[in-house]
């Protein structure tokens, strides 16, 4: 089952200690247990932490890595939030 956050909800989880949570395209994802497997290393994952990271992902990834380990570490879905 698929939750839903909010952008405040996400940046609560900036770091490994509170989960390390990151947005791409408007999905949330948990990556507390994939941060010393990056291949890219884990000075980045910790400094998109608890932010969109969409940028920056596409920036350096393809579709084919997110189809691939997208599905593991979802937890769920930036809902939208009201505006005044």
């Amino acid at each position: 089952m698929s939750e839903s956050f909010t952008t405040k909800q996400v940046a609560e989880h900036k770091d490994v200690d509170t989960g390390l949570y990151i947005i791409i395209d408007g999905s949330v994802y948990a990556l507390k247990d994939f941060v010393d497997e990056h291949p890219g290393g884990a000075k980045i994952l910790k400094r998109v932490g608890g932010k969109d990271a969409s940028k920056q992902f596409w920036k350096y990834h393809n579709e084919a890595v997110l189809k691939k380990y997208g599905p593991k570490f979802k937890v769920g879905t930036v809902k939208e939030e009201a505006k005044l």
